[in-house]
């Protein structure tokens, strides 16, 4: 009876430190699901395709697409990828340095820097890759096609050219006063 008791004690001992669970601070999106087929001798092969965004909203964004048979399975691996793809974008305070323009395809888009408390107006999929980014006022606007795919990456290649001042001021070999 002993022997189990100590088992027991051993098993359930109160007084072992607890490992504290990582938390993740990337968190995810989903965009875009799409079911693609494929026609093939036999008939119509279906799979699907999922574009997800990843952020962890202090200045790390990235976007990736998977597909697979099933839906979930394509979203995991849109996830993966996206966080392999991730991206460090400049930002100042809670908006963006300056103006910017991206594109990609037909797809234009449009950030403009926006005084503090106006919050993130943008739509469709412009939307969540600033939220996850960290941006929390900004005015955006989609130009072009609004294809979520499209727009997704044009935003992303807007965030790609944002430049602090520090940042130019590095490139050009002066200071930030002389910049200004």
């Amino acid at each position: 009876m002993q022997k189990d008791e100590k088992k027991f004690e051993k098993k359930f001992d109160r007084k072992a430190p607890r490992r504290e669970k990582e938390v993740d601070p990337i968190t995810s999106k989903l965009v875009n699901v799409n079911r693609v087929t494929k026609v093939v001798k036999g008939g119509r092969n279906m799979r699907f395709s999922a574009l997800v965004v990843v952020g962890d909203k202090e200045g790390r964004v990235g976007v990736g697409s998977g597909k697979a048979a099933e839906v979930p399975n394509a979203i995991e691996k849109a996830t993966s990828i996206a966080k392999k793809r991730m991206v460090k974008v400049a930002l100042e305070g809670t908006t963006i340095p300056h103006e910017v323009i991206g594109k990609y395809g037909t797809s234009v888009v449009k950030l403009i820097p926006s005084p503090e408390g106006t919050g993130v107006i943008a739509g469709g999929s412009v939307r969540p890759v600033v939220e996850l980014c960290g941006i929390k006022d900004i005015t955006a606007k989609a130009l072009g096609s609004r294809n979520k795919i499209n727009c997704v990456k044009a935003t992303i290649d807007a965030l790609m050219q944002l430049r602090t001042k520090e940042e130019v001021a590095a490139l050009r070999g002066k200071t930030v006063e002389e910049i200004l």
